[in-house]
């Protein structure tokens, strides 16, 4: 990562949007973008460099995504298990990414229909599964947004 990039990281950490499904900060939105250019470098075979803004960059993508930060700091000892925590935290963005516009599409199509108890059930149940911490505070607003 270079001095620009580090530097984007630090100057967006505005809020600019907030509902129960698309809250993010601007610093958040910087650093997915940096983890899918480095996510997708890694993918095309280049070699994860660890350097010191590197290891910081998924220091904090593994809190964001709940990997234990003992986990995380084990994981940046040699590049092999760095690549593999990257691949775990971007698997986990996708992932939850993934089931939040999945429900999301459930449940407007449930509350349309005037079923607010399934459009719960929905969100409940991928409160369950999701350990992403900011999808799971989604999850809890629009339940919130129910009542």
């Amino acid at each position: 990562m270079t001095g620009n990039a580090a530097h984007t990281l630090r100057a967006g950490a505005c809020l600019v949007e907030a509902s129960a499904w698309r809250w993010e900060s601007e610093q958040h939105r910087v650093e997915r973008l940096l983890q899918g250019t480095l996510a997708a470098r890694v993918e095309a075979g280049e070699v994860l460099t660890l350097t010191p803004d590197v290891r910081e960059l998924l220091l904090r993508t593994a809190r964001e995504v709940a990997i234990p930060e003992p986990d995380a700091q084990s994981a940046l000892q040699n590049v092999a298990t760095a690549t593999t925590l990257l691949r775990e935290a971007r698997a986990r963005i996708r992932d939850g990414s993934r089931r939040l516009m999945v429900a999301r599409s459930e449940v407007r199509r449930l509350r349309q229909a005037g079923d607010t108890a399934n459009a719960r059930k929905v969100l409940e149940d991928l409160l369950a599964v999701e350990v992403v911490p900011l999808y799971r505070e989604q999850v809890e607003l629009a339940l919130e947004d129910l009542d």
